[in-house]
């Protein structure tokens, strides 16, 4: 059963006027896609640039091209990105175990939205996918308003096991008064479920990411749907977007009424666009002589974050950034296993490299506050601040929405780049004792940062076949506190928040590795926080290898609010010049030669160029008889806070 709407006419009838409008240019896309490299060339060149930085999450030998040189076609940025999208989206009909796996867990979270009136009489379906651990995303010409919603169900698991069989199916009401927006522009209704935790980690859910980059022209789609309230089923082949709208994805794929409201994903598994119609377009049997339309992710993202919720709502919004769980359980407790599990119309697929949970760090670069300089409380201590001949050294964040734009937000802390160095001005990470978790490291997964241009920050190159590590300036745990704990950790494991240090001076438990610990848990800290500003000291005469410069020497300043309510800031620097000297030579190195020093923070100021406002002020050295001594640090009695 499906019944159309009166508003769901009217988002055809729009969606089929936007076709009609696009037809030539359309045309010309798909004429570019049949070309030899031609995919390169069929979308603006900054998002396919942004699409390839994308696929360097999910593919490490995936190399970022300059938007620059695609825009003035210039030869060997053309070949370059033709080969990438060829070899990755265009490649032959393989379908992968890995790509089964993602969808699999992907599909977990879709269910059929079944819509019913005040008396309980069923009026149609739809289809919506949990998008967070409580929130289901579906179309508003589905639940157009509160009132519908709160009649409506959701069901999970309506569709048949391996064995042919149906599986049992979990039903849940929905709870708009918890939680409900909708918006009839853009076609999309965000609603709560009625439903525990426990209920509805089954699941899962599929994140929204509003970052760019996540389809151009010429990728391909899978729509996870209930198609006239059927069972589930997966649409795999041919389906591919066509063209890139402001705010919609057209794209060709097998669609029928119920399935408004299915989530479109990438090869990636990440949800692109939420499908909404599909309309005739005369002309066009390439695709079935229908053309379908999505609205874009990013969109939907960019008007939730314009929204003003209380603050109940805010926080069931603000999960939207978890991360789902990589296994999920079976309602029965049970572990679900990777493997297949919905009956699907396999129209041969081609495999991506790695399924979704392979690029640890999270791809939406758009929900990131970064460093807080109102963290601790009653006091405000902000970034450091460039002097005049330094700012045009800082590398640009192309996604900057405010100024300066140099500035690089994380999730807890905040990178500044200098871009002629290609290592980090400094760092500035906020860290809560009371909320932080001792998370387990996974194997390591550095990635260079999209936000940044590929040749204003050192990567792999520097760390092979040498004693180097890829040395973390803000610690792997410092951001990990709070509900974004693991976002904050995998965070760290950005190339722009390293610094290329020798293997022992990295690994070795000295004080220095200590000191935000001892700071955070044995002074008299009133609040069990502090907020870290870390950095290398870029001298001129630091030696070069491999086209860097290794700095020889490393500072932090520490900030916290004392017992007394009064700001403490503590200043500390660290030497590596013994262990760096000689890199290009074989024999041995010198071992133990760096020393931990607490100095004024007006050194560091000196030695860096960077002002920190107040903080020298806030220095327990500053009241000492002389400014300018050094304080050898060999254990936490030394120290002066």
């Amino acid at each position: 059963m499906d019944v159309k709407t009166d508003q769901q006419s009217e988002q055809e009838r729009a969606a089929a006027t936007r076709a009609a409008e696009r037809a030539g240019q359309r045309r010309a896309k798909i004429a570019l896609l049949r070309k030899p490299g031609g995919i390169a060339e069929a979308d603006e060149p900054s998002r396919v640039a942004t699409r390839i930085d994308r696929l360097g999450r999910y593919y490490p030998d995936v190399r970022p091209v300059n938007p620059a040189a695609i825009a003035a076609g210039d030869p060997a940025a053309m070949t370059a990105a033709g080969a990438i999208l060829e070899r990755i989206v265009l490649t032959d009909d393989l379908l992968g175990v890995g790509y089964l796996e993602g969808g699999v867990t992907a599909s977990a979270a879709v269910g059929r939205v079944d819509i019913r009136d005040e008396r309980g009489r069923l009026t149609g379906y739809g289809t919506g996918s949990l998008v967070s651990p409580e929130l289901l995303l579906t179309n508003h010409h589905v639940l157009p308003d509160a009132a519908t919603a709160g009649f409506s169900v959701v069901e999970f698991d309506y569709q048949d096991g391996v064995d042919g069989l149906p599986r049992p199916v979990r039903a849940f009401g929905l709870e708009p008064d918890r939680f409900f927006v909708a918006d009839e522009d853009l076609d999309f209704a965000l609603v709560a479920v009625k439903a525990t935790a426990a209920d509805l980690r089954p699941f899962g859910f599929n994140r929204l990411i509003g970052s760019e980059g996540k389809a151009i022209v010429g990728d391909f789609v899978t729509i996870i749907q209930h198609p006239r309230g059927g069972k589930k089923q997966i649409a795999l082949r041919e389906n591919r977007i066509v063209d890139v709208l402001d705010k919609f994805l057209h794209y060709e794929t097998d669609t029928e009424p119920g399935s408004s409201g299915s989530p479109v994903f990438n090869d990636q598994w990440e949800v692109v666009a939420l499908h909404h119609a599909s309309v005739p377009a005369e002309g066009h049997a390439e695709y079935g002589g229908f053309l379908n339309e999505g609205i874009r992710v990013s969109r939907l993202l960019a008007f939730l974050r314009a929204q003003r919720f209380s603050p109940d709502r805010q926080a069931l919004l603000d999960r939207l950034a978890t991360r789902p769980e990589r296994a999920r359980p079976l309602a029965d407790g049970g572990p679900r296993v990777l493997t297949l599990t919905t009956p699907v119309d396999i129209r041969l697929r081609a495999e991506p490299a790695a399924t979704a949970e392979a690029g640890r760090i999270d791809p939406d670069y758009s929900n990131r506050e970064g460093y807080d300089p109102g963290f601790l409380p009653r006091h405000t201590v902000p970034l450091p601040t460039l002097p005049d001949a330094l700012v045009p050294l800082a590398a640009e964040n192309r996604q900057a929405t405010s100024e300066p734009r140099y500035v690089l937000p994380y999730h807890h802390f905040s990178v500044v780049m200098n871009k002629v160095r290609r290592l980090a001005f400094f760092t500035a990470v906020n860290i809560d004792g009371r909320t932080s978790q001792a998370l387990r490291r996974e194997a390591d997964h550095w990635s260079l940062d999209p936000r940044v241009d590929v040749g204003e920050q050192v990567g792999e190159e520097i760390y092979t076949a040498n004693p180097l590590d890829r040395g973390h300036l803000v610690r792997r745990l410092d951001p990990a506190w709070g509900a974004l704990a693991q976002l904050g950790n995998d965070d760290t494991f950005h190339f722009t928040n390293c610094s290329p240090q020798h293997k022992d001076f990295n690994q070795n438990k000295t004080t220095w590795a200590g000191l935000e610990d001892y700071v955070l848990n044995n002074a008299e800290n009133s609040a069990l926080k502090v907020s870290v500003v870390t950095g290398p000291v870029l001298a001129e005469d630091d030696d070069r290898y491999r086209g860097v410069r290794l700095p020889r020497q490393f500072w932090k300043v520490v900030a916290m609010v004392k017992a007394d309510g009064t700001l403490s800031a503590t200043a500390y620097l660290l030497s590596q010049e013994e262990l760096i000297r000689g890199l290009e030579v074989a024999g041995e190195f010198s071992y133990g030669a760096y020393r931990t020093y607490q100095v004024p923070v007006r050194r560091i100021e000196s030695l860096t160029g960077l002002s920190f406002g107040a903080l020298p002020d806030a220095d327990p050295l500053e009241r000492l008889e002389s400014t300018g001594s050094v304080r050898e640090v060999g254990g936490p009695g030394d120290l002066v806070l």
